[in-house]
């Protein structure tokens, strides 16, 4: 379509497509994950599993985007004349729009906890701040408003294109990003006895290792690059012939592991330092780390009051970054499909995740009895995505591009069009034809507690 738009820089490439896998995946689940899993080990076997997996699996989900122009139902179905394909962009496009519902939710409670700071109401012991999280959380009202909110937030990035929405914010937020978090990152390495969780992050102890660190670490690695949301493919649609995707796939997965490094050392110093290991999985923002700053920065008060409010800053820019990658995955197939003008193709999705939103809401408290094979709304959509969606549309784009694409159309995209020496060709292409799909099928078993 003529009036789909385009990035207009190789920076705004980078910084909006690793913004879109830079979320709270990389500041809250990469640090929990690493503490749940023997710390630096499970850091090396996270970091292989990138450069080997994860990149073929951003160049490939590149190459089917970029080729085919279009959304990502419309791409899958256009590279190949065998039919079905055009499904595994249906799963992409569901997958990200469940998350979107629901990481809404946990991006109001950041709003929330951001204007809680600001406002000095997270002063207090241990037991107050569990209790305001659960007083909060089970209000029928303000969660609900908070995660709308959140939703048109992320609308009026999307409503305003490309080039003027996705990629300005992104130009905008990711630096800022950065910034408070490096800040943090000093501040709390500073603290005494700190080191110990520099040390625990970065000195590997390999007797920690086992095949369960392996297989997580494996799954955390495609959860944090976005593989199998059809989020790539989408944000890839918009670049131009001249754009380089190896290139733009390692500075993307750099960029993403830098960040979940650096939350890392923003963490575990300051967990250690007050005595907290920091596994405490989803209690660990809204419960564990508001006492960890208070404790940590007790001598100074005003200090800790700054590092609270930054870090609810951090998250409320993180998810942010994430949410407009997740929406404009949406808003492009309404656009194209149903031939709509972009804004309301994007007022479509906007309330097709506010409802989804607002039911994840209230089953977490409001209304515990809303549940789906036993499970809160919020935590079957979770588990639903995170361990079934996610990973077989990242299996079945690597199954696509290594058997049932031509592989003159895979060397065309990967060369451009011949201009770019084919680097490490055959190698990505045995990685997505047998290395890819047997590890991520790997995974999967582990998800369903098969291996």
């Amino acid at each position: 379509m003529a009036d789909r738009g385009h990035f207009g820089s190789r920076l705004g490439i980078v910084l909006a497509t690793a913004g879109s896998a830079v979320g709270l995946g990389n500041i809250w689940r990469f640090p929990y994950m690493t503490g749940h899993n023997g710390g630096a080990a499970f850091l090396m076997v996270y970091l292989v599993c990138i450069f080997l997996l994860g990149i073929p699996g951003i160049i490939s989900e590149f190459i089917v985007g970029r080729h085919g122009s279009a959304n990502a139902a419309r791409a899958y179905g256009s590279l190949t004349k065998v039919r079905g394909w055009r499904i595994v962009g249906y799963l992409g496009i569901l997958t990200s729009t469940i998350i979107l519902g629901f990481y809404a939710v946990v991006a109001g409670w950041c709003l929330q906890y951001l204007f809680a700071s600001l406002t000095g109401h997270l002063q207090g012991d241990a037991d107050y701040v569990a209790s305001y999280f659960v007083e909060f959380s089970s209000d029928p009202l303000k969660p609900c408003l908070g995660a709308v909110a959140f939703i048109l937030l992320t609308h009026f990035v999307v409503v305003r294109g490309i080039r003027n929405g996705i990629e300005r914010a992104s130009k905008l937020l990711m630096p800022i990003l950065l910034l408070l978090l490096v800040i943090i990152v000093i501040a709390s390495c500073m603290l005494p006895g700190a080191m110990k969780g520099v040390e625990f992050l970065l000195k590997p102890d390999f007797s920690k290792l086992s095949g369960s660190v392996l297989l997580e670490a494996l799954g955390q690695a495609f959860f944090s690059l976005s593989l199998g949301t059809a989020c790539l493919c989408t944000y890839a649609s918009y670049f131009s012939r001249q754009t380089h995707l190896g290139r733009s796939a390692v500075q993307i997965a750099l960029l993403d592991t830098m960040i979940a490094i650096l939350s890392g050392l923003m963490i575990f110093p300051a967990a250690f330092s007050v005595g907290v290991t920091p596994d405490a999985g989803p209690s660990l923002i809204f419960i564990t780390l508001p006492n960890v700053f208070q404790q940590a920065f007790s001598s100074m008060p005003v200090i800790g009051y700054v590092i609270s409010v930054m870090f609810y800053a951090l998250l409320v820019f993180a998810a942010l970054t994430s949410t407009i990658s997740m929406h404009e995955i949406g808003t492009a197939f309404f656009h194209e499909e149903l031939h709509a003008p972009r804004k309301r193709a994007a007022w479509v999705l906007t309330f097709v995740c506010s409802i989804i939103a607002v039911f994840c809401s209230l089953s977490m408290g409001a209304c515990p009895g809303l549940r789906v094979m036993g499970l809160g709304v919020l935590e079957f959509c979770d588990k639903l995505t995170a361990q079934y969606m996610l990973p077989l549309g990242a299996f079945l784009t690597c199954l696509f591009v290594g058997w049932f694409v031509p592989q003159h159309i895979v060397h065309s995209e990967y060369t451009n069009d011949g201009t770019l020496h084919a680097t490490f060709y055959r190698a990505y292409l045995f990685s997505v034809r047998f290395i890819c799909p047997i590890c991520i099928f790997m995974v999967f078993l582990h998800q369903l507690g098969v291996i």
